[in-house]
């Protein structure tokens, strides 16, 4: 790929020597002042006057320092900068020191040498310093040259460098200055050790993490994911996740160029490191939901759908369900004859009604995702998504549990990516990946099943404030929101307590404004759920209802009707006087809204509704809620008028 800058067009090779020669004239003028130091020390040395043998060890260790620091500016480019520039700087400052203590000893006369004796004490900690400086300057040189193994040799020193003399007040830094180092100049297999070594360090704690990225680690973990083998680029995405644990390292990161990195990896990577990028986006978005945007423009939204569905939907096809093996293909019959059944209406296409039930026109074109779409491909986004290139190649032999990770992963990854995303929700339910959600819930792995569940909730969520959004994507005529809607349902319905049924709950509270008055499959089930055991299972379930019961929802009254047919009145009373107080709150906001929209019912009249909300309003808990004050007062004033006497003829 080529980049234009200043009116040229500079490849990435070109860019990298450009790196190496700017690098190796950094390091030679840093150098440049201690070399000069070190000169002078040994000239000055020579010329010492007193303390002659204390001043010949001093120039025979700056001696060996100066072959150090002219070797460094041999290196120049060689050299990895961060640990260079705290190296020399400390070395010029002992080389200052050093420089003043010789200078002393060439005081001429006996009266001012008597006055200017120095103590041995100084000559000690001086030479002590110096040797300190000779083995930062011998470790800096060895981690920045090239693995033993290219050099061809077989010495033992370079299969572990030691600490050096800096070290001694910070361990760890040396200890990742070394990996980084490794990562910049190593062999294929030492970088993919070294990143390795980083993930281990990243894992410890968040503070290893922050070393790492100022350090400079995040520039050649990227261009590993790039250029390594299959264990490295693995190593070197799964530290890039666990470096990206805030925003500002993920912005850090940004910068780097992850997002082009990771898409390469995506595009072209072996099946093993694609779950592993997957993860690693997901980790970066929901640390920096900004970063969102820049990874849809990089084409990664489509790369990650393409991953989901590759043995999930045909590629010729776009609602045909092919399953990856014939034991599979009768469990996916469901989704197949739901598709197959409703593909012709795919060709005929109806205008959506809204709530009122008015005609409405096309949804507008939404600007933000647009510009996405613009950015990622010219292509029809409605188009069948292709697997092109070296990602598809030989993915078909792969083990199951590297396919079902591939998939679980990018899952993960496109529900991180829809979070509050407008235009991203746009770009994925206009690719087929609404279809491989319902294929994928319905049959896949308990890590595909839960991570497809959240994807759908996030998006939902999105749709419920976005009606563009949900009218295009989940207009009940559609073959792949009606899958989407049965998968959802067939959750529900079983009622089990999983990690499913919460956020299958929540997408059909989300999508309460799509259905339509004659939809009369989903209240059932989401009442019957107001009597389960467990209260998080419970909450949701009313908070779904509300969503279908409240006055924003056009057909509020025929749903409200709806839960009381199912027997929904009992199950809220129950839940008002006995449930815990994390179902009370909700129970009693929809019980509220029912009563405002149904006043004149038998149902709530027998159930004594309104004593019960009167109850209500003497309870502090409940009327401090912000949700419940002013609508608990309309709702007993709507009672009081169509039941107070009603009700007294019920008794």
């Amino acid at each position: 790929m080529l980049f234009k800058g200043n009116n040229k067009i500079t490849s990435p090779v070109v860019r990298d020597r450009r790196r190496e020669r700017d690098m190796g004239d950094i390091v030679k003028q840093i150098l440049a002042k201690p070399i000069q130091l070190a000169d002078q020390v040994v000239k000055s040395a020579d010329e010492a006057q007193s303390s002659k043998q204390d001043c010949l060890e001093i120039k025979s260790k700056t001696e060996k320092l100066a072959a150090l620091l002219r070797q460094a500016a041999r290196a120049g480019s060689d050299l990895y900068e961060r640990p260079t520039r705290r190296i020399i700087d400390d070395t010029e400052q002992v080389l200052e020191k050093a420089l003043t203590l010789v200078l002393k000893c060439r005081t001429k006369g006996l009266v001012n040498r008597v006055f200017s004796i120095l103590p041995a004490a100084a000559f000690k900690k001086m030479s002590s310093h110096l040797e300190n400086s000779i083995g930062d300057l011998s470790w800096l040189l060895r981690v920045s040259a090239p693995a033993a193994a290219d050099r061809g040799d077989d010495d033992d020193e370079a299969e572990y460098l030691g600490l050096p003399p800096i070290a001694a007040n910070e361990p760890i830094l040396c200890l990742i200055w070394e990996q980084i180092a490794a990562l910049h100049k190593g062999s294929l297999d030492d970088r993919s050790d070294a990143a390795a070594s980083l993930v281990s360090f990243a894992r410890d704690n968040d503070r290893y993490g922050k070393l790492i990225l100022e350090e400079g680690g995040a520039a050649p973990l990227l261009k590993l994911v790039k250029e390594g083998k299959l264990e490295g680029q693995e190593n070197a995405a799964l530290a890039i996740g666990l470096l990206g644990r805030d925003t500002e390292s993920v912005d850090h990161m940004i910068l780097a160029g992850v997002c082009s990195a990771f898409a390469k990896a995506l595009k072209e990577g072996h099946m093993k490191v694609q779950g592993t990028v997957a993860w690693a986006v997901s980790e970066l978005a929901a640390n920096q939901p900004k970063c969102q945007d820049v990874f849809a423009q990089n084409n990664v939204i489509r790369l990650l759908v393409s991953q989901l569905a590759f043995e999930t939907v045909q590629e010729h096809s776009k609602y045909a369900v092919v399953a990856s093996n014939s034991n599979s293909k009768s469990s996916m019959s469901s989704i197949h004859s739901v598709l197959m059944a409703n593909a012709k209406t795919q060709v005929h296409q109806v205008q959506d009604q809204d709530e009122d039930g008015a005609h409405i026109p096309p949804p507008r074109p939404n600007h933000r995702s647009n510009s996405i779409n613009n950015n990622n491909s010219n292509s029809n986004v409605n188009a069948p998504i292709l697997l092109s290139g070296g990602s598809i190649k030989g993915r078909e032999l792969e083990d199951p549990k590297t396919k079902a990770n591939a998939k679980a992963m990018a899952a993960k990854a496109l529900w991180q990516l829809a979070k509050g995303n407008a235009g991203i929700c746009k770009s994925i339910t206009e690719s087929k990946a609404l279809l491989c959600f319902a294929v994928l819930l319905e049959k896949g792995p308990p890590e595909v099943q839960y991570n497809s569940a959240m994807a759908l909730m996030e998006i939902t969520a999105v749709g419920e404030e976005n009606p563009d959004l949900r009218r295009s994507a989940f207009k009940p005529n559609s073959p792949a929101a009606k899958a989407v809607f049965d998968q959802l349902l067939r959750v529900i319905e079983k009622g089990e307590y999983s990690e499913l049924l919460i956020p299958c709950v929540q997408s059909m509270g989300n999508l309460a404004r799509t259905f339509r008055a004659t939809e009369t499959r989903i209240i059932g089930p989401l009442v019957q759920l107001l009597d389960d055991r467990e209260a998080d299972v419970t909450r949701e379930a009313a908070i779904a209802l509300t969503k279908f019961a409240c006055t924003e929802n056009y057909l509020h009254v025929d749903h409200s009707k709806a839960i009381i047919n199912a027997g929904g009145v009992k199950h809220l009373i129950q839940l008002l006087y006995f449930g815990e107080q994390i179902v009370q709150i909700p129970s009693l906001v929809l019980l509220c809204y029912i009563a405002l929209n149904v006043p004149d019912s038998e149902a709530l009249a027998e159930a004594e509704a309104l004593t019960v909300l009167e109850w209500a309003s003497k309870q502090s808990y409940m009327v401090q809620e912000p949700s419940v004050d002013t609508i608990l007062a309309e709702s007993k004033s709507r009672l009081e008028l169509y039941q107070s006497r009603g009700s007294r003829g019920f008794h």
